[in-house]
């Protein structure tokens, strides 16, 4: 960081012109000794080279990279001109004229915040106008100057030596954790190899970069023996890892096939990444090329670019993080987490606007930053931290799709296929899924990487580091994918095929005794009834729920119609969307919650306030009391579909107090009633402790309770959901938060009222054993699993079920209340 002391500020001055400002500020930083006087002449020549305007008053004039050699020492000067001072041919005016003297890339942060300033009407009038320089030292540094200096203190004077524990070393994600874990602490901590190579902990890439694998030792050396101590003590216990899983190998072991053909045209072989047996047709998978030219414009322009190129990356990630999240759980979406964290590396943003303020574009230099990177992660000898060069990829193409205003292609085929490609990232697994994969194989990647992980998630058969000659194989070509072999069966004979089948049934006798018996009611084996329904997103997904044998749908998720779109929708929008899912589901309940914002959920475009604190501010019902632009308009469209749709029903998020139901429900009926509507079956979602503990008094007001498993958990056990140390942790089965759920079940009963649950617990055959227990009479789930959730209740009778419960109410931990049901192993294939 570059310091800015008072003698470098001047307030309140005028100037003639453009030339006579950065006269002006230039005489700051020659008196100061920052550079020899004729580097003005250089801060010019760059004016008659680019406009360096950056927007909202504010200039950054500065030297050509020519000039650089008259720089003795980092530094900038502002000169503040509250009448401002005209600057460029656009009759742009200027207040702030921020003079840059850049000997390294010390003077990158405050760029950076500059950047961010200009967002802030109210602050950069401020700073126009302040009569304090202390305000603009703050406004530019991220600190405000004390009375006075405190002596130096030595360089990292705590120091320790630790053994990293991490069976696949330090990759992304516990990187990111032991990052978040210093800034939380405040000051510096650095990594160091025997070697010598060291980072600084807070920068991801540095980290990955030492290549640091099970067994390393490290110095780590902070400022504070408590940081040290903590930073210590958390690379100890793994930083989220689990410290029993195997290690990865360095050559992984290629396991003999359970079953082969005999008569095939060809054998590709690769590295089994994710298990299952397939049978269907090729298709090759080529990425858009990014076409990224150097096509420098005005840098300060450019560098505005990035940081909205950037922030706009933030927020897809943001939509990815919970989409994953919620389908497939918290682990998978730490992967993306630790994307962010990625997308958010200083070094690497540092980089790329240092070849900015050098002359280069903005998607060129971001290239060029990122592609280094990549490359030094390629060549760690470590598999594992070299498949995170693949993240680094999936990072860069986001942004860069992002500067170059394109958009991922969708694959198009007539049904799902075997996909064959060069790689594929993380995020084109996550979006392409199982409604358009049978499985993939990739040229390249590892059995470690993200990709792989995600791939074993979705329960798709994966196949990598299978080497140039997959990406020869025509489209539409007869294939058989064993991803538990790591083998790609080409041209195979119709006797061989037949033979893959059987296999397959074999592999999914019980998932299709499960899927044959989807369309009788969700019950126990004695028929008490266990209503299975599905949580969706959109009515286009509703004819795929009742077909996988959902009962209704026991959670719309209406902040989809706001979070895949750059406006918000209209009341019509909302409506025809509402309308189209109440005719699909024929007369079936419809619960439809209303706008779930906040908290991990961010919409760029409605202008919301950044909270330190998201998941305890406004977020769910909350920002709908502070927002009746939104929630109004909701709650007309519900209420014209409920008019003609009895099956609809109407549940608010977030409620923490009987106060805000009520005030919720009043805001409801006065829009009923402009609209001439019937009462609407109105409920509640369950997800903070205080609803739980106050559920006897909600069941006398409410139609009906839903609780949210997840969020509860996080509540209860106040372990952040999506932190990538605490996720494993925070287990809707812990005990605690089990008994938040009877309370509200015996409420619930006591008054005549029922208990659905639309977490993620309703979806794990375990969770939904122990809710179904516990008196819950409705499990809404994803549609993949409603099948196998009404197996496994068939497979209990209720007395089972509440025995179970009961004894699950008396354990100390969510593993032992785990321990309690076993269900089988289910290996095999996705048909």
């Amino acid at each position: 960081m570059v310091d800015l002391p008072q003698n470098l500020i001047r307030l309140g001055v005028q100037a003639g012109s453009k030339a006579d400002a950065i006269s002006q500020v230039a005489a700051l930083l020659i008196e100061a000794g920052n550079v020899a006087p004729n580097y003005l002449s250089g801060m010019l020549a760059r004016e008659e080279q680019a406009n360096t305007y950056l927007g909202s008053g504010i200039a950054i004039p500065h030297g050509t990279p020519e000039t650089r050699n008259l720089i003795r020492k980092t530094g900038i000067a502002v000169l503040q001109v509250p009448g401002g001072v005209q600057w460029g041919e656009g009759g742009e005016t200027v207040r702030l004229v921020v003079g840059i003297a850049a000997a390294s890339d010390e003077h990158l942060d405050i760029l950076r915040r500059l950047t961010r300033v200009l967002s802030n009407d109210e602050l950069v009038e401020k700073l126009s106008t302040t009569t304090d320089p202390a305000d603009l030292q703050e406004a530019l540094t991220g600190e405000r100057p004390a009375a006075a200096p405190s002596p130096a203190a030595p360089e990292l004077p705590f120091t320790a030596q630790v053994t990293l524990p991490n069976p696949l070393g330090m990759h992304a994600r516990p990187a990111t954790g032991l990052a978040n874990l210093v800034r939380s602490r405040g000051g510096r901590v650095r990594l160091t190899r025997d070697s010598g190579e060291s980072a600084d902990a807070t920068r991801l890439m540095e980290v990955l970069s030492l290549g640091l694998t099970r067994g390393t030792a490290l110095t780590v050396s902070a400022e504070s023996r408590e940081t040290l101590a903590a930073v210590t003590d958390a690379i100890r216990a793994g930083l989220g890892d689990d410290l029993s899983a195997a290690p990865a190998q360095t050559a992984p072991v290629r396991r003999e096939p359970d079953w082969a053909p005999q008569h095939v045209g060809a054998t590709v072989e690769g590295v089994a990444a994710a298990d299952g047996l397939v049978v269907g047709v090729t298709r090759q998978h080529a990425p858009r090329p990014l076409d990224v030219r150097d096509e420098p414009s005005d840098p300060a322009q450019d560098a505005a670019r990035l940081d909205t190129a950037l922030a706009a990356a933030h927020a897809e990630l943001k939509v990815l993080v919970d989409d994953v999240g919620t389908k497939f759980g918290a682990d998978k979406a730490a992967i993306f987490l630790a994307h962010q964290e990625l997308l958010s590396d200083e070094g690497t943003v540092q980089d790329t606007v240092s070849r900015i303020l050098d002359g280069h574009g903005a998607a060129w230099a971001y290239q060029a930053a990122t592609g280094e990177r990549i490359a030094k992660l390629q060549k760690l000898d470590d598999p594992t931290l070299a498949a995170r060069a693949a993240d680094l990829g999936d990072v860069q193409r986001r942004v860069l799709r992002q500067l170059l205003g394109i958009r991922e292609a969708d694959v198009q085929a007539s049904g799902p296929v075997i996909l064959l490609a060069t790689d594929l990232t993380p995020s084109d697994t996550a979006r392409l899924g199982p409604d358009t994969l049978l499985g993939f194989v990739t040229a390249q990647g590892g059995p470690t990487s993200h990709t792989a992980i995600i791939a074993r998630g979705l329960g798709l058969p994966a196949v990598v580091a299978a080497g140039p000659g997959v990406l020869e194989v025509p489209d539409g070509t007869p294939a058989i994918l064993d991803g538990a072999a790591g083998r790609l069966y080409l041209n195979p004979s119709e006797a061989d095929v037949h033979s893959a089948r059987e296999r397959q049934g074999a592999l999914q006798q019980e998932r299709e005794a499960a899927r044959a018996a989807r369309f009788e009611p969700g019950a126990t084996r004695d028929g008490a009834r266990v209503e299975v329904a599905a949580n969706i997103n959109r009515a286009a997904d509703a004819l795929a729920a009742l077909e996988a044998g959902a009962e209704g749908v026991g959670l719309m998720r209406t902040e989809f119609l706001f979070l895949e779109r750059d406006s918000v929708p209209s009341e019509d929008e909302q409506e025809q969307e509402y309308r189209a899912m109440a005719l699909a589901l024929e007369g079936r309940p419809l619960i439809i919650r209303t706008l779930d914002i906040g908290g991990d959920k961010e919409v760029p475009y409605l202008g919301l306030a950044r909270e330190d604190n998201s998941f305890l501010g406004l977020r769910g019902i909350r920002l709908c009391f502070e927002r009746p632009d939104l929630f109004l308009p909701q709650l007309r469209a519900v209420a014209r579909v409920a008019k003609d749709h009895p099956n609809v029903h109407l549940m608010f998020p977030m409620i923490s107090t009987l106060e805000d139901f009520r005030r919720a429900r009043a805001i409801f009926d006065g829009v009923r009633r402009e609209l001439d509507v019937p009462s609407v079956p109105l409920g509640v979602m369950i997800e903070v402790p205080s609803a739980a503990l106050i559920a006897e008094a909600l069941a006398t007001e409410v139609d009906f309770f839903s609780v949210g498993t997840n969020d509860l958990t996080q509540y209860t056990l106040a372990m952040d959901r999506l932190h990538p140390q605490l996720a494993r942790q925070t287990d809707a089965m812990h005990p605690a938060v089990l008994q938040l759920i009877a309370l509200t079940v015996q409420a619930a009963e006591r008054h005549g009222k029922w208990v659905g649950v639309c977490g993620g617990a309703a979806g794990d055959e375990v969770g939904a054993l122990m809710l179904a227990g516990l008196g819950v009479r409705e499990l809404s789930v994803s549609t993949p699993q409603i099948a196998g959730v009404k197996a496994a209740l068939r497979g209990r009778t209720l007395a089972e079920l509440q025995a179970l419960a009961r004894e699950a109410l008396t354990q100390p931990t969510a593993e032992s209340v785990r321990a309690l049901v076993r269900p089988p192993e289910r290996e095999g294939a996705r048909a």
